[in-house]
């Protein structure tokens, strides 16, 4: 295996959203700021940089992980998602993030591309998601402007259109 020294810069390819991107990454740069800077994909937020705030949550190959504790050169070859593709189109919203409109489910915004990325991996995963799942879900997240409630409340809604649309198809 060759090493790089931390100076060099690596060709980091990977399909983000669905598109095939390439950047330049140096062999310590964080995915966080890979994919704001390099890319700029802007809708993965820093926090704590700690991996504790679950702000910089997004799914790498399907599962979730926090951009911030993940090296750009680790994602070489993968598939990440990121909160811009959540949306089925430029001016349409996806079924979560209507609930969250709807239910005024954000406030700041900074911790809600994490969270949204979280619920809509576990409204993937879980047809039949409950409030206890809904919860654990959240309880990688830190929102200080919210309360959870109407965080919760939207999760729940989005949860039940997307069982009556799976249903009903």
């Amino acid at each position: 295996m060759r090493r790089l020294n931390a100076d060099q810069r690596h060709t980091v390819t990977l399909t983000l959203n669905g598109q095939l991107v390439e950047g330049q990454a140096t062999p310590r740069m964080l995915l966080s700021d890979f994919l704001r800077h390099e890319l700029a994909a802007t809708g993965t937020h820093v926090g704590c940089e700690h991996g504790v705030c679950g702000a910089c949550t997004l799914r790498i190959d399907g599962s979730m992980a926090r951009s911030c504790l993940t090296l750009a050169v680790q994602v070489d070859g993968a598939v990440v998602d990121t909160v811009e593709g959540l949306a089925p189109a430029p001016d349409r919203l996806s079924v979560l993030q209507e609930s969250f409109r709807k239910n005024h489910a954000l406030q700041c915004g900074f911790c809600t591309a994490g969270i949204l990325m979280s619920l809509d991996t576990l409204l993937r995963d879980t047809p039949d998601v409950n409030e206890d799942q809904i919860r654990d879900v959240l309880s990688g997240h830190l929102c200080r402007c919210t309360g959870y409630q109407a965080i919760l409340n939207a999760a729940l809604e989005a949860a039940e259109t997307i069982s009556k649309e799976t249903k009903d198809a």
